[in-house]
């Protein structure tokens, strides 16, 4: 639903949030990403987002002037302190903030949000973000949205929904077969993730352009058990991540780099 059929209202605003926490699925998130991209409404909600996070990750301090310290300190010595017993905090923006009640702005779902903001961990970096849909792919019913060992059926499986068109290959001659590949959602935009097997292993590797032009030589990393390799090349960027050993899922990256 358009925002602009809404007055300048979208049920779907709340979800802006939501990524923000890391809260949706990639399936969730692509969706988002599909409709903001014509909602002014989660287009605003977002920057706004944006723009608080930035603050909150500033420097917000500035200590007092000297003579303003002073005169509080003065006011306070004057003050009786009456006793008083201690009550809980309360937020009351949360409690109006509900899925179901119709009709909110967007001016107060993101003063909930900007709360929320000051509560949330740390955004993500990429490895922590390909081994966490990893992780998530590997639940039972979400590993592949098209499952196929023949690269002609998973390449064009992707045309329409992402806005890019994926390299697909299979290496099952080198051992690493192909058996499908999904949409996933990572650094803030949808990607193609292809799903290969190794033994008993799953290998899954993310993939979405690169805006540098230079190749990349592939790096390794290591996070929770699961070894990652990423490089790019030929205007992609490629994640690999899985709990092979290192050296098997180095040379899968290899035989990717080689060319076809």
């Amino acid at each position: 639903m358009m925002a602009g059929d809404m007055n300048d209202r979208c049920d779907m605003v709340l979800l802006v949030q939501a990524e923000f926490d890391g809260e949706l699925d990639a399936a969730r998130a692509a969706d988002l990403a599909v409709h903001r991209a014509h909602c002014p409404v989660c287009q605003a909600a977002e920057a706004e987002l944006t723009r608080a996070r930035e603050l909150f990750q500033g420097d917000l301090y500035q200590p007092a002037p000297d003579d303003l310290r002073e005169r509080i300190l003065a006011q306070l010595d004057l003050a009786t302190p009456a006793p008083t017993l201690a009550r809980p905090r309360r937020f009351p923006h949360f409690a109006a903030w509900r899925p179901t009640m119709g009709g909110f702005g967007l001016g107060a779902a993101c003063a909930a949000a900007i709360m929320l903001l000051v509560l949330s961990p740390n955004q993500q970096n990429l490895t922590e973000q390909v081994v966490a849909s990893h992780v998530r792919a590997l639940q039972p019913g979400h590993l592949e949205d098209v499952a196929s060992t023949d690269q002609h059926t998973v390449k064009p499986w992707f045309d329409g929904r992402i806005d890019f068109a994926p390299p697909v290959r299979d290496f099952a001659a080198a051992g690493f077969p192909l058996i499908g590949g999904r949409l996933d959602y990572i650094e803030g935009r949808p990607v193609a993730a292809l799903v290969y097997q190794r033994g008993k292993h799953i290998i899954d590797v993310y993939v979405w352009p690169e805006a540098a032009t230079a190749a990349l030589r592939p790096t390794t990393d290591e996070l929770n058990g699961y070894n990652v390799v990423h490089w790019t090349q030929d205007g992609m960027t490629f994640w690999a991540v899985s709990d092979v050993e290192p050296g098997q899922l180095r040379a899968f990256a290899a035989a990717w780099r080689k060319p076809s």
